[in-house]
C-alpha cells in the first residue's frame, strides 16, 4: 500500500502517542484481558490512522470533455446555483462527500491548467452542511481548458478537518486524474460545472477520484 506524503509526518507521531497513551494505560490497569483489549485496540486504530493516508495508483483515461471525480466518496449535492467567488456565474454544482474511511487523495477533474486559487480560512461546520461551502476553512480552485470553458473546484474542511493541501500553482499545466491535493480527516469537494453539461452522477452515487466520470462538457 503506498503512503501519501501528507501521512510521512503524522503516522510517526500517531504511533508515538498511541504508544505512550497504551503503556499509561497498561500499567494503570493490570488486569490481563483489558491490557489485551487495549493493545487489540491500539493496533486497531494505528491501523486506521495509515490507512487513511493510502494512496492508490490511478490511471485516468485522457478524454477532452470529460470531467473526472476528484474525489472518492459519495455525492450529495447536484444543484444549480449561482457561483459568485470566482465564475460570477449559474453553475451545477456537484458535491462529493469523503468519510474518514475514503481516500482524501484529491485529483484533478479535467486537462488543463490552473487560472485561480484562493485560500479561505473558516469554521468547520460538518462537511454536508449547507453552508459549509461558503463558511467552512476551503480553497478554491479555478481551471481553464485548452477549448476555453472554465470550472471551478473547492476543497473543504470538515468537522474535523484541520489542513487542506493543494499542490499546483497558478499557472501550473494539470493531467486528467492527476494528485493536486489532499484534504485531513472528513470533508468535501465541489465542482462548479457549465448549465450545459451533462451530468452522468446523481445523488447518492459512489466516486472515485479519477476514475468515475462525472459529467460530460460536451
Amino acid at each position: 500500500m503506498r503512503i501519501h506524503k501528507e501521512g510521512f509526518k503524522i503516522i510517526p507521531i500517531a504511533a508515538i502517542l498511541i504508544g505512550l497513551l497504551y503503556w499509561g494505560l497498561y500499567s494503570l490497569i493490570p488486569i490481563l484481558i483489558i491490557q489485551y483489549l487495549l493493545g487489540v485496540a491500539a493496533i486497531i486504530f494505528f491501523v486506521l490512522i495509515v490507512r487513511f493516508f493510502r494512496n492508490p495508483k490511478v490511471e485516468t483515461p485522457e478524454k477532452e470533455g470529460l470531467v473526472y471525480a476528484p474525489a472518492e466518496g459519495k455525492v450529495v449535492v447536484i444543484e444549480r446555483v449561482y457561483e459568485g467567488e470566482v465564475l460570477k456565474d449559474d453553475r451545477i454544482q456537484v458535491s462529493i462527500f469523503m468519510s474518514p474511511l475514503n481516500v482524501h487523495v484529491n485529483r484533478s477533474p479535467v486537462k488543463g491548467k490552473i487560472n485561480f486559487f484562493q485560500y479561505h480560512p473558516g469554521k468547520f461546520l460538518v462537511a454536508w452542511h449547507p453552508k459549509s461551502s461558503t463558511d467552512n476553512e476551503r480553497t478554491s480552485i479555478g481551471y481553464k481548458l485548452e477549448n476555453g470553458v472554465e470550472i471551478l473546484m473547492r476543497q473543504i474542511a470538515g468537522a474535523v478537518a484541520r489542513r487542506i493541501a493543494f499542490y499546483p500553482k497558478v499557472g501550473d499545466p494539470v493531467n486528467q486524474g492527476s494528485s493536486v491535493g489532499f484534504i485531513r480527516f472528513g470533508s468535501r469537494v465541489d465542482l462548479f460545472l457549465p448549465l450545459n453539461s451533462e451530468i452522468k452522477v446523481k445523488i447518492g452515487d459512489l466516486t472515485k477520484g479519477g476514475e468515475t466520470i462525472v459529467a460530460n462538457l460536451q
